[in-house]
């Protein structure tokens, strides 16, 4: 993917989403993966022509897993001109040594969110940009639907009313192989996931599932995402 079409769809999304509005302050977290890197090049470029005004943070809440080096992921910060802060935790050592947690995502994710948000805040962020993209938005659905027997999926707009803060999801319209391909194209420094339940998840399962339908459907993935954006989920109406 080209980074001309990384913008159309990000513009598009923000668009026909109602993503952004004039001063935004928009935190954006920075894992080290593919995505979320991808996500921060298509705001800071986007931010330089998009007509409505708006500014940008990046965020990496470190988990306390050893060898995880953010120097490479400030220098690309640097090269963007985005101001980059670390927020140090304990979560991993929390989740995985204290509590022992068989099924670790739920709590690191919850714990994860609370330190990115309080971060944020302090940063006078108003919104938060997450990097799902298309195949997050169908995992999800699919995830509903098998293990919670249920028609939904996370909305490109999230209005967290206890916090005021609104998630925005720019990258619902890109391809996750087609941001993979983008991060290798651009040489992006992607770090390893040094959490130990990397890719055992049952998002991991979804993955797979919807893997196995392709040779069956090839345009599979397109399919789903059109019934989303047609079935009346809550979030799901364009501006």
């Amino acid at each position: 993917m080209k980074s001309q079409k990384l913008l159309s769809y990000t513009r598009r999304a923000i668009t026909d989403y109602d993503m952004i509005s004039p001063s935004d302050k928009i935190a954006i977290g920075i894992s080290g993966g593919k995505d979320s890197l991808t996500l921060l090049y298509a705001m800071s470029k986007l931010k330089k022509f998009y007509p409505i005004p708006f500014e940008i943070e990046a965020i990496t809440v470190d988990l306390g897993f050893k060898d995880f080096d953010t120097s490479r992921l400030k220098e690309y910060c640097e090269s963007l001109g985005v101001n980059y802060t670390v927020c140090k935790t304990h979560i991993g050592e929390i989740v995985f040594d204290y509590r022992k947690e068989p099924n670790p995502c739920s709590l690191c994710s919850r714990m994860r969110k609370g330190a990115f948000n309080d971060c944020a805040a302090e940063l006078g962020c108003n919104k938060i940009a997450y990097a799902h993209h298309k195949d997050d938005v169908i995992d999800s659905f699919l995830m509903s639907m098998l293990y919670e027997g249920r028609i939904h999926t996370f909305s490109p707009v999230t209005h967290l009313e206890k916090s005021g803060v609104t998630l925005i999801r720019p990258l619902i319209y890109a391809l996750e192989g087609e941001i993979r391909a983008f991060a290798r194209a651009n040489d992006l420094p992607v770090c390893k996931n040094p959490c130990p339940a990397d890719g055992v998840t049952k998002r991991q399962e979804s993955k797979d599932i919807i893997d196995e339908l392709k040779l069956r459907v090839p345009d599979v993935k397109d399919r789903i995402f059109s019934s989303i954006e047609g079935a009346g989920i809550d979030g799901w109406s364009r501006h």
